[in-house]
């Protein structure tokens, strides 16, 4: 039977990298017709850093407003309260500084203008809804009117998608928030910016990129393109991130890791279906609080051993990717996150064993669950990974 498929390229219309951030965004101005744009920030760069100043001065008088107060997994109450800021400033563009949580902030804020939410709990009528024999319920809703450009300071790659995450905390779960056209409309990479990252969150979100690569190499419905892209990523990403470990004022190696990043996000983009690391790392954050980068860290080499009696010869595309062809995925993944000095274990990460039971049910109403290459039967599943990551 012939090899069948459909591909389709998302809504970003450019991404600039190695270039000065203020540099750049000079230059994307000039492409965009807004008048009022309204930044979201990392509280660690306005407050450590001239990183904002310096966007804001380029802004100049269309600078309309500034949020710096988003928490780790962007909360629901969070967003809603900048979407309302962003909304009494009548913002035409909004411009995100930051990592994954401050990306995932500024689509929700668009998704948010557009729908008019007035409360966390309005929330509800946008979150995809996932039932624990894996049905998936995604409500229509409009597309955002107010375009997005991000300059990312992180790995995790959220940039480069359309889905985003938003934490229920009444649920304690990190839920899924998807419209085609809310992918941001540009994205600005700049390895120098990345410097005032935290080691431990440039190489944690590494690992998270990484995650991107490995599960769509393995994937139960990879395309052409995305196997390509993520083994390229992999490979930048094995090499950069070793480089940055060694040397984290290394401009090549940082330019590396953010082009691997963006190589493993290919997939996500075309409906390349993930699987477990990806589905109990987002209850890990909803639920106990797991930085997003740690919980591919302490789940995909896990996740892999278990997978390897169904995808051996994809997983070999991995252990070939990160030059360990002599290696199991597996192992090679576990290998690297001990050589950059990363948790490995739930223990090492903060979650009590006494969270395990809830973190396995909670894991089947995740859609990444129901598209393991091993099929997971129930939260039974769920509980043999996390024993044997704890």
């Amino acid at each position: 039977m012939l090899r069948s498929g459909i591909y389709s390229y998302p809504h970003t219309q450019r991404i600039i990298y190695g270039t000065p951030f203020a540099q750049a965004l000079a230059q994307e101005m000039k492409t965009v017709d807004a008048q009022r744009v309204y930044v979201l920030a990392s509280a660690s760069l306005s407050r450590d850093t001239d990183a904002v100043k310096q966007l804001m001065d380029v802004l100049g008088p269309r600078a309309a407003g500034l949020f710096h107060e988003m928490p780790a997994h962007t909360p629901r109450h969070a967003v809603v309260q900048a979407a309302q800021q962003a909304a009494l400033a009548r913002a035409d563009w909004i411009l995100t500084v930051g990592g994954g949580s401050i990306t995932d902030a500024g689509k929700m804020v668009t998704l948010c203008m557009s729908n008019g939410i007035e409360d966390a709990q309005d929330l509800d009528r946008l979150a995809t809804r996932v039932h624990a024999d894996g049905r998936v319920e995604r409500p229509a809703f409009l597309a955002p009117e107010v375009p997005c450009s991000v300059i990312s300071t992180t790995l995790s790659a959220g940039e480069f998608s359309a889905l985003a995450g938003c934490t229920d905390t009444v649920k304690g779960m990190k839920e899924n928030f998807l419209h085609p056209k809310a992918s941001p409309r540009s994205v600005i990479l700049d390895p120098a910016l990345t410097l005032h990252t935290p080691q431990w969150l440039w190489l944690s979100t590494g690992i998270r990129a990484l995650d991107h690569a490995v599960e769509d190499l393995c994937s139960i419905n990879p395309q052409p393109l995305s196997e390509a892209t993520s083994f390229e990523a992999l490979r930048l990403l094995g090499r950069g991130l070793r480089a940055v470990k060694k040397d984290p004022a290394d401009l090549h190696a940082r330019l590396d890791c953010q082009l691997g990043a963006w190589m493993s996000i290919i997939g996500s983009s075309a409906g390349v279906h993930k699987g477990a690391s990806h589905g109990i790392g987002h209850i890990l954050g909803g639920t106990a609080g797991v930085p997003h980068g740690y919980t591919s860290c302490v789940m995909l080499a896990h996740v892999l051993r278990f997978n390897h009696s169904v995808n051996a010869a994809q997983q070999q595309r991995v252990s070939e990717a990160l030059g360990v062809p002599q290696q199991a995925a597996g192992e090679a993944v576990a290998a690297l996150v001990a050589e950059l000095g990363l948790p490995s274990t739930l223990r090492q990460v903060g979650v009590r064993a006494d969270q395990l039971d809830e973190i396995a049910h909670k894991a089947m109403h995740d859609r990444l669950i129901h598209t393991n290459p091993r099929k997971i039967h129930g939260p039974e599943d769920v509980r043999r990974i996390l024993d044997a990551a704890f």
